[in-house]
């Protein structure tokens, strides 16, 4: 049966006490095993005990003991997505904010020990320590990712990140209010700055003016093959698949990612001199001579972009 009780004891120092919740739970053999958990206050010990009676009841309670830390779950949730097939530079992305940002703060904390409120104190703590606020929630919603993982493992029964996001509807609106929109000149090239770039492009013209006009990503533009390209019947450009850092051929990461986009005049013939100019190879065998533009002007564009991003904004493509 379930209770909560009062522990007191003495020291030194006087005497003590403590509220101690009470109860059982199916092990892992089936058979009811006994577990405590000590508050300072009676009311949290209630509270808590009441939410643990329904996690029992429906299955999906975690004793503490048997919770596994936070660092442990994310690296289940790293080899997770690293099984399910993500983007090498998304497990990347993943596997850093849980190594830097995540593991020095609230790595050895069990999961079951985590609530509403050490997920507002963790997102303070990454602000205070120089995050900025957009890196500390893309760091918490990692956190939150990582729990859910957990919940399929039954390893806990809660998402607290979720609990938190829902019940902080003021800083949602705090945050919308300081949101601006992209500038030009701060975040994006002027005309001006576009036709400098353009008169130095050299041999990266067609691909700049392929950037400027169509809006491509990275990604998509190192994924074209002239198979994609229409410059004669319907003129435009069709996104079928993309290439990641590493030269890795994969499908849009949307569906909406595939999509045909209509090429205006200056951009067709851009793309029918370099057709003619290009080097030549076999059918279906890469070229890296070819490549190399794409991934020269790609960097490029990338290294602005961490420029512009600097002053809050992004780049283009």
């Amino acid at each position: 049966m379930a209770k909560v009780r009062k522990r007191t004891w003495q020291t030194k120092t006087g005497e003590h006490a403590a509220w101690v919740a009470d109860y059982f739970s199916p092990g892992p053999d089936g058979k009811r095993q006994r577990h405590t958990r000590t508050f300072t206050t009676r009311r949290e010990a209630v509270a808590w005990l009441a939410q643990t009676t329904v996690e029992i009841r429906q299955g999906v309670h975690c004793p503490a003991h048997r919770s596994p830390t936070v660092i442990e779950a994310g690296e289940q949730w790293i080899a997770q997505a690293e099984a399910d097939g993500l983007e090498r530079a998304s497990v990347r992305q993943y596997a850093q904010q849980l190594r830097l940002h995540i593991r020095p703060f609230i790595g050895l904390h069990k999961l079951a020990d985590l609530t509403p409120a050490t997920v507002a104190d963790f997102r303070n703590v990454l602000i205070g320590q120089g995050r900025s606020r957009v890196l500390a929630g893309m760091v918490v919603s990692s956190l939150g990712s990582i729990l859910s993982e957990a919940m399929t493992r039954g390893q806990v029964a809660r998402n607290v990140v979720r609990e938190q996001a829902r019940g902080d509807r003021r800083r949602a609106r705090v945050e919308k209010r300081h949101k601006r929109q992209l500038q030009v000149g701060v975040d994006l090239p002027t005309k001006d700055e576009l036709r400098a770039m353009l008169e130095h492009a050299g041999r990266l013209r067609p691909l700049l003016v392929t950037v400027i006009f169509t809006g491509l990503r990275s990604s998509e533009l190192r994924g074209l093959t002239w198979d994609d390209v229409d410059l004669v019947d319907r003129r435009v450009l069709v996104v079928r698949r993309r290439a990641d850092r590493w030269n890795v051929i994969g499908a849009p990461k949307s569906d909406a990612g595939k999509r045909e986009v209509p090429l205006a005049p200056i951009v067709g013939s851009a793309l029918r001199e370099w057709k003619l100019a290009c080097p030549r190879v076999p059918a279906g065998e890469p070229s890296p001579r070819a490549r190399a533009p794409a991934r020269e002007a790609a960097r490029k564009i990338k290294g602005r972009g961490r420029r512009t991003r600097s002053n809050g904004g992004r780049s283009i493509g």
